[in-house]
């Protein structure tokens, strides 16, 4: 089936970037097709297998997907022929509907868009710190958790700068973004050496699959359960976005730079909450969950040669 060559970024309304094209090529996932329908299909599958897995052990595995820019904000997009209606995300959520191990972000994101903050950065793919925030308060309530009540009030500052979509335009427009200053009782008990060599060399920003962290909690009435959060960018190693928030908010959290589970350390680790977060785009590939959390990769897999710094 012919499928037209996007361009990577389209400009919207108001200076707003939306990711089109890329390696997943995000266009494409707001049309139609058998091949499509057996992914999103193998998708469900793979959730409800993972919940009643995760079940026969005693833990509470619950999934979400940050749903993309043009699913949510298809107001601020110019002409672009798509259906947000067909967003993975939609699809998804009609399909688990009633699964306590699914929880749809999308519907929460499109209610607050027209509110008095963005959710996400207006010329980057990822959530503002109060996007993250509105989709971690979704996820404390399905996990029957209690957000600390200064949560949201933690200290913030801004940095202007090229973001990732802008940086695909020959202009390159600079954003100011707001962050914050989340981590307050929680302490990092672990890094991997993937996490350790890249924040040595300074290229903590250039690291991705393959990072692994836990952070403790010690704090008086702190949530005593322990979480394994399966997730990404929108996450993060640091603690800066929804890993931040649940280290603030959880006893013991280990978190894994990875779209592929890894049951051998689950089974190991014997957590009482898994959580899976993954950008909605990146539904375009099902995991085999066949990654081993020690090497940083999947079983079997060679590991990739040393970088020429690292030389």
């Amino acid at each position: 089936m012919f499928r037209k060559r996007w361009e990577t970024v389209h400009v919207g309304r108001d200076g707003w970037l939306f990711l089109t094209g890329g390696s997943n090529r995000v266009m494409d996932q707001y049309g139609r097709g058998p091949r499509r329908w057996w992914l999103l299909r193998s998708w469900a599958r793979l959730i409800e297998a993972r919940t009643a897995r995760a079940t026969r052990l005693g833990i509470r595995c619950v999934h979400t997907f940050v749903p993309e820019k043009l699913s949510v904000y298809d107001n601020l997009t110019r002409d672009l022929p798509y259906d947000p209606g067909r967003a993975s995300t939609r699809i998804l959520a009609r399909r688990l509907m009633g699964l306590p191990g699914y929880v749809d972000l999308l519907t929460p994101f499109r209610a607050a868009r027209d509110g008095p903050v963005p959710l996400y950065q207006r010329t980057d793919t990822h959530w503002t710190v109060d996007g993250c925030l509105l989709a971690y308060r979704e996820l404390m309530r399905a996990l029957g958790a209690v957000a600390p009540p200064d949560i949201g009030a933690r200290p913030r500052f801004e940095l202007d700068r090229v973001r990732d979509l802008g940086a695909k335009l020959p202009e390159q427009p600079s954003e100011v973004v707001a962050h914050w200053v989340l981590q307050s009782h929680a302490v990092r008990a672990y890094a991997n050496p993937l996490v350790e060599t890249h924040e040595a060399e300074g290229r903590g920003a250039e690291l991705h699959t393959g990072a692994h962290v836990i952070y403790r909690n010690a704090a008086p009435g702190i949530d005593p359960r322990r979480v394994i959060l399966f997730g990404d960018s929108y996450a993060h190693f640091a603690p800066i976005l929804l890993t931040g928030l649940f280290a603030e908010s959880f006893a013991e959290v280990h978190f894994v730079w990875s779209s592929a589970f890894d049951w051998t350390y689950i089974e190991a680790v014997r957590p009482d909450i898994i959580v899976a977060e993954l950008a909605e785009r990146f539904l375009a590939r099902l995991p085999k969950d066949d990654y081993d959390v020690v090497t940083g990769r999947r079983r079997g897999a060679k590991a990739p040669p040393p970088s020429a710094k690292a030389a």
